[in-house]
């Protein structure tokens, strides 16, 4: 059988078929970006993942540094507290120990009339109060070593004399 067609139709049709050839061909080029797109989101999508995982270790890795910094903090702000509290209680021994070496280091006899023994005591104000009680005149006091009274020894009623005390004596 043999078809006949119309010179008009032959080149419609030649001209659809050229169009849809267009088309295609567009679709292709069309199908072909896409699909590198695609790739290019997926390419994408794979360095985030791996990226977000990465950061997800460091932060982990950040938070135990943290952590462990606090607690290093912490304890060395209670060694900070415990070292200031002992510089605290050492200087307080260092005085107490001054004081006391201080003390030691002589005492004040109470001689009635020049020479008499009366008593020691660790301070001169000790002394002093002795002798008032014993009936002395509070500003009458002689001290070895000040400048000499007119009065001799002997005739002074009381005397605060300081003594040394020897370390081969403690």
């Amino acid at each position: 059988m043999i078809a006949i067609i119309r010179t008009r139709t032959l080149r419609a049709l030649r001209t659809a078929l050229a169009e849809a050839e267009t088309a295609a061909q567009d679709a292709r080029t069309e199908a072909v970006r896409h699909r590198q797109d695609a790739q290019d989101a997926t390419a994408s999508a794979t360095r985030a993942e791996t990226l977000l995982e990465d950061l997800r270790a460091e932060h982990a890795a950040l938070t135990a540094a943290t952590a462990r910094d606090a607690g290093q903090l912490e304890t060395l702000r209670a060694q900070h507290l415990l070292d200031t509290e002992d510089r605290a209680v050492l200087r307080m021994l260092l005085r107490t120990a001054r004081k006391t070496a201080a003390a030691q280091q002589r005492v004040f006899v109470l001689l009635k009339r020049g020479d008499q023994f009366h008593s020691v005591h660790p301070t001169r104000e000790d002394a002093e109060k002795a002798a008032e009680r014993e009936g002395a005149d509070p500003h009458g006091w002689f001290t070895q070593g000040t400048p000499p009274t007119t009065a001799p020894g002997a005739e002074l009623l009381w005397t605060i004399r300081p003594m040394p005390i020897s370390p081969s004596s403690q």
